[in-house]
């Protein structure tokens, strides 16, 4: 467990996934295609946080330039 302080300075915990990497040879086809869905999702999940990180970093810079 990881405890995350936030921007607003709430702390969110969450579970480290696992590392372990899946066997993708037993998965069927539709099962891949799935799990590839699944990673794309979560793909774009992770981009829209790093899109509002980045954006707040800029407005915080912002305000210490002046």
């Amino acid at each position: 467990m990881v405890a995350v302080v936030t921007m607003d300075n709430d702390i969110t915990e969450y579970k480290e996934s696992s590392k372990t990497l899946k066997n993708l040879e037993v998965m069927s086809l539709e099962a891949l295609n799935e799990y590839i869905a699944t990673l794309e999702e979560e793909i774009r999940r992770v981009q829209a946080i790093i899109a509002e990180k980045e954006l707040a970093r800029s407005v915080a810079e912002k305000a210490f330039k002046t």
